[in-house]
């Protein structure tokens, strides 16, 4: 090897040992970025030895697909169990303190006592209090619940902005790489972003992925609808503000079709939009439909017809807040919850839930007409209407025919805690799957310290045995100079 081809070797072992050095380094200061996906210097042969031709960057396509996949279920999952946790709340706490059922099961308890001691005003007035408390809870919990839909709503409009800009982001970060891949060149830092936003976005929508010519990547839907090609579609939504039982949100749209809700409590939700749906539009207003049906049902039991069951009926002790009507008509009446009150006259004069004629509309209402203080007849017909077979609209998911009050309260709690469980289950289901996909692909495109570390070292054996040629040649030099006189 002549002098020059050696200087010209170290040169190169030199450049080399450079580039990898900065390649590790950058790896080792990224070991703890699950966004960094590891980087490698690519030897090639040339006649001066080897040459660092290209910086590659680790790729596994199947693995990044499913960490995305699962990402977004997780995503979905959890949205939907942080929602259920909230409308779980408004029962109280384990013993279920606040749930319709509990409050209900008090005034049936006080009816009974004021039934075996009707002489007692004080048991009247406790009678009156507990239906009051009834009253309250279905009023508080149904505003409760559409401040939940209207804080649902809110949280859309903010994921919907978040996602409009990560698309943004997303199309600078695409473009970057098709431009790179046009002059023959891979912007890894680019791929780094792609990568990472495509997981942000999952988060929020499911999605798929298809790399096209040039690197190109256009995104999709889990439904099918096309997010992202070459610029991003639009993902439009109107907040609504407030909300009552009537209110409908209105539609979340991507690229001009709506996004549909997630369905059960192991949902079928990819991503926190679905799941923020599916709060909004289907399990709050259920529940909400419920609430009614309770209300509805409560007053058609209290209502008064008369000893012989012969008159028309009015609102007895609990009225719908606005006249003394009553629906038995086992259908739904829309926000009926918000507005049931406790009769008024009962209230100024507890012991007419004992006497009837509760209105003063006639005295064929009354049952006891000479306010006999030993009479419970109808303390024990009310006791009686509370547990008596009747019909609940259908569409509350716990309704049907052949169904009794208390029962169907007690219904409701049971469906929205068998809801919240399966979520619950389901929620530590996905993110363990979410997060073995990350780990796998951690594994495979992450860095390795260990493996930094060895190679730094195998790097230094390299730049040490070029310093040792450099050396090796000046002392070459200087013999020949010093023989050349």
């Amino acid at each position: 090897m002549s002098i020059s081809a050696a200087l010209s070797t170290a040169q190169q072992i030199f450049n080399n040992t450079g580039t990898q050095t900065s390649v590790t380094s950058t790896n080792i200061a990224n070991t703890q970025n699950a966004n960094y996906a590891k980087r490698t210097a690519v030897l090639v042969s040339n006649g001066n030895g080897a040459l660092v031709a290209s910086t590659t960057r680790e790729q596994n396509e199947p693995l990044l697909r499913q960490t995305i996949a699962s990402t977004a279920l997780a995503s979905g999952q959890s949205t939907l169990a942080a929602g259920l946790e909230e409308i779980r709340s408004l029962l109280g706490g384990n013993d279920y303190e606040t749930s319709m059922s509990t409050k209900m099961t008090t005034l049936l308890n006080n009816l009974g006592a004021y039934a075996a001691k009707p002489s007692e005003a004080t048991l009247a007035a406790t009678a009156v209090s507990s239906a009051q408390d009834v009253v309250n809870t279905l009023r508080t919990t149904s505003t409760e619940l559409q401040a939940i839909r209207a804080r649902t709503d809110a949280e859309l409009k903010t994921q919907v902005d978040k996602l409009n800009n990560l698309l943004s982001q997303f199309e600078a970060a695409n473009t970057a790489v098709v431009q790179a891949q046009a002059i023959n060149r891979q912007d890894n830092n680019a791929l780094d972003t792609r990568d990472t936003l495509l997981k942000q976005i999952s988060e929020i929508v499911g999605i798929s992925s298809t790399i096209r010519a040039g690197g190109d990547m256009a995104l999709y839907t889990s439904d099918g609808t096309t997010l992202f090609e070459t610029i991003p579609r639009a993902v439009t939504f109107t907040p609504t503000k407030t909300y009552t039982a009537a209110t409908e949100g209105s539609v979340l749209r991507i690229d001009g079709f709506e996004l549909k809700p997630g369905v059960g409590g192991e949902t079928s939700a990819s991503g926190s939009l679905q799941a923020l749906l599916q709060i909004r539009d289907d399990i709050a207003p259920t529940f909400q439909s419920q609430l009614d049906e309770i209300a509805r049902g409560l007053i058609v039991a209290f209502a008064e017809t008369g000893p012989n069951d012969d008159q028309p009926a009015l609102a007895g002790l609990f009225t719908n807040g606005i006249d003394k009507t009553v629906n038995d008509s086992g259908s739904r009446v829309v926000g009926l919850a918000a507005t049931i009150s406790v009769n008024a006259f009962v209230k100024d004069k507890p012991t007419l839930l004992r006497d009837g004629d509760i209105n003063g509309a006639s005295p064929a209402y009354a049952w006891n007409p000479t306010a006999d203080s030993s009479y419970s007849a109808l303390l024990d017909h009310y006791s009686q209407m509370m547990q008596a077979k009747g019909s609940f609209d259908e569409d509350t998911a716990v309704g049907g025919t052949d169904i009794d009050l208390m029962s169907f309260a007690s219904d409701s709690t049971g469906w929205l805690e068998a809801l919240r469980s399966s979520s619950v289950t389901a929620t530590e289901t996905k993110t363990a799957m979410q997060s073995r996909a990350a780990e796998a692909l951690s594994s495979e495109t992450g860095v390795s310290l260990d493996e930094e570390l060895s190679l730094l070292l195998d790097i230094e054996q390299s730049y040490k045995a070029a310093t040792k040629l450099v050396s090796t040649i000046d002392e070459m030099i200087s013999a020949l100079l010093t023989a050349a006189g």
